[in-house]
């Protein structure tokens, strides 16, 4: 019974997520990938998005479980926010576009667009990964300055603190960087 519960366990602590995202001051990879806002299809450019100001790029495991779920609820109650400070807010998961176009309408509110990442290549990119699942995404949220710099980075499977922790981190880097 012993033996079992310490393979229970370490089961649990290998399906975290892979706690290897890229670190403050990296250059974070730039990338394409087909998004959806409001039920839109369009194709989204970190490079393109960067020329506007700050990107947040949160990466979320699947569209629809319920953590997910909550997380799209809390950045589309908190889109406004992140406008005001100037920044693109997008969302990323391995799922496949269509799913995700419906996601961004009843889930995001289609208050900001999330984009598909079939295969998790952007993903591992970033070195945000399930450690179990290498083709999904894990939950990190990142604050990208516009000259590609990672400023901010929080990776934690529980969907409660990304909102509020990459709004502190985006006001923060606006303190220091006013438009």
């Amino acid at each position: 019974m012993k033996r079992l519960l310490a393979l229970a366990c370490a089961a649990i602590l290998v399906a975290g997520p892979a706690l290897a995202a890229l670190k403050v001051g990296a250059d974070a990879p730039d990338f394409s990938a087909q998004a959806s806002q409001g039920g839109k299809q369009f194709a989204f450019k970190l490079s393109d998005a960067l020329k506007k100001g700050p990107v947040v790029l949160y990466f979320f495991p699947a569209a629809f479980t319920s953590g997910c779920t909550i997380e799209a609820h809390e950045f589309a109650e908190a889109s406004g926010d992140y406008q005001k400070l100037g920044a693109t807010l997008i969302g990323l998961t391995a799922g496949n576009i269509d799913r995700l176009t419906e996601f961004s309408v009843s889930e995001c509110r289609s208050k900001f667009p999330v984009a598909a990442d079939p295969g998790a290549k952007i993903a591992q990119s970033y070195k945000s990964t399930l450690a179990i699942y290498p083709g999904h995404s894990d939950r990190t949220s990142y604050v990208i300055a516009p000259d590609g710099k990672v400023v901010f980075v929080y990776s934690d499977l529980g969907a409660e603190k990304h909102v509020a922790k990459t709004l502190e981190a985006l006001k923060a880097y606006r303190a220091a960087h006013p438009h």
